[in-house]
């Protein structure tokens, strides 16, 4: 079995802003104590910046980019460190990797990044990845590794997504954590998008993450750093428990979801989503507006008009084709492009999370 947890930055810090080193202690207890009952785990972990501005006594985190990721540079050298000086003591070996977004949309290298995981974890070392912040930007801006967690998770086949976070899971209405959730769409209401001081995700983030690992197959939880790994591995978590789709995402489909790079993306209406819910095609009647230039045959994500993450596919028409036949039904799209197609995404190139 295993297990991907992923740490935001937020989460290895105290509340008066130190690192939080009993955390981490308790953390590499709990992995081995699983080791001894068969149970691998593999940590995403954030905090590359947060602890390059420890480091080197910044006051606040920095704003631009370019050195955000010499920030980074410094911070993940230590980050390696806390992580190794702390399991260490447990007798547990931790190995870095760091990846880019790049690599998931690569075969060859996705492949080749995969066997090196699985030979770190077979060899009893607790891989500990994270972005490469010094040369790429994409969590720097938004996600906080949430993503890069459920492409790991689906990279390696693991049987279960851990997400800490500062919340303790998802809250309702009156601020109580919803235990169980069986359909993700069912509590996107209860969702709020604030980013924390050193994380660029936020809840709106995870559940956008978790609604992808789901459509995989993977059950996430997302609960607090209170909560014990060895209690929620016995159905006694803290947290909100997201249950795998019933139907996971046949394995064409997962490389569309997983693998294939989205060059722009489209903003449908309900009344789409649900029809793609139901397996139909994406029409252009049920376009709302197009994001980005992208060419006939590329791949393109879908939002709804709260701006959540819905889909993915493949066009059938350029980014400047679908913009003249927006809302317009199937005879005047024909007409208007001179073509035989009228779905925007055929439902066999469309990937509904």
């Amino acid at each position: 079995m295993l297990i991907i947890v992923k740490l935001g930055s937020n989460l290895i810090q105290t509340k008066e802003g130190h690192i939080d080193l009993a955390f981490l202690s308790r953390l590499a207890w709990e992995v081995k104590s699983l080791r001894s009952k068969g149970v691998k785990v593999l940590i995403v972990s954030s905090g590359a910046v947060l602890c390059g501005v420890k480091k080197l006594g910044l006051s606040e985190r920095p704003k631009e980019i370019s050195l955000k990721q010499a920030v980074a540079g410094v911070g993940q050298a230590y980050l390696m460190h806390l992580y190794d000086m702390v399991f260490s003591n447990y007798g547990l070996q931790v190995g870095q990797a760091l990846l880019t977004a790049d690599l998931f949309k690569d075969r060859h290298r996705f492949e080749n990044a995969k066997s090196a995981l699985e030979s770190m974890l077979s060899l009893g070392i607790v891989p500990v990845v994270n972005e490469n912040d010094t040369v790429a930007i994409s969590e720097l801006l938004f996600g906080d590794n949430d993503f890069l967690a459920v492409h790991t998770a689906h990279m390696l086949g693991a049987n279960l997504l851990v997400i800490y976070s500062t919340a303790g899971g998802l809250l309702d209405e009156e601020g109580k954590v919803v235990p169980c959730v069986e359909r993700v769409e069912d509590v996107l209401g209860f969702v709020k998008g604030i980013n924390s001081e050193f994380g660029t995700g936020g809840m709106l983030s995870k559940i956008t993450a978790t609604r992808i690992a789901v459509s995989l197959g993977i059950p996430v939880v997302i609960t607090g750093k209170e909560d014990s790994l060895l209690e929620i591995l016995e159905g006694r978590s803290k947290g909100t428990y997201f249950k795998p789709s019933a139907k996971p995402l046949r394995e064409r489909k997962k490389v569309i979801a997983m693998l294939e790079e989205a060059r722009g993306a489209l903003v449908i209406d309900e009344g789409a989503y649900r029809a793609i819910k139901q397996g139909k095609s994406l029409l252009p009647a049920g376009v709302l507006g197009v994001q980005g230039a992208f060419s006939e045959g590329d791949t393109v994500v879908l939002y709804d008009e709260k701006g959540f993450l819905v889909g993915k596919g493949r066009v059938n028409f350029s980014s400047e084709e679908v913009k003249k036949v927006i809302r317009k039904r199937s005879e005047e799209v024909k007409r208007i492009l001179k073509k035989k197609q009228e779905e925007v995404i055929h439902a066999d190139n469309l990937v509904v999370f």
